[in-house]
């Protein structure tokens, strides 16, 4: 059986850092592409970005330059660093391993 067990998340100052972490079990990771996606409140679901099983980077335009995906394969996790958050990039971030969802974590940019 496959679980993905995404952590971090929380509230965040704009102009602050924050990291999401995602594990896999049942699956080798590195036969994946692995990645972040995330929804707003009302708006739909926006690829942040993600890794092919190649290494092939793809990163969404909205967050090129502040935010950084890289994956561990030894142990199946990967992460979203995110730096100098901004109120708009207050979503649920959710994580996948193929077509293997985690559940979503939240992100809230706030003074």
């Amino acid at each position: 059986q496959v679980h993905v067990v995404p952590s971090g998340g929380g509230l965040v100052q704009p102009g602050g850092s924050l990291g999401l972490s995602c594990s896999a079990s049942g699956i080798r990771s590195a036969d994946y592409t692995v990645g972040w996606f995330r929804q707003a409140p009302g708006e739909g679901r926006e690829l942040v970005a993600r890794i092919s099983s190649r290494g092939e980077l793809t990163i969404s335009s909205a967050v090129s330059g502040r935010f950084t995906i890289s994956r561990d394969d030894a142990r199946n996790t990967i992460y979203l660093q995110m730096n100098n958050l901004a109120p708009d990039d207050t979503a649920i971030y959710l994580c996948y391993f193929g077509s293997n969802w985690g559940q979503g974590v939240q992100v809230t940019v706030s003074s």
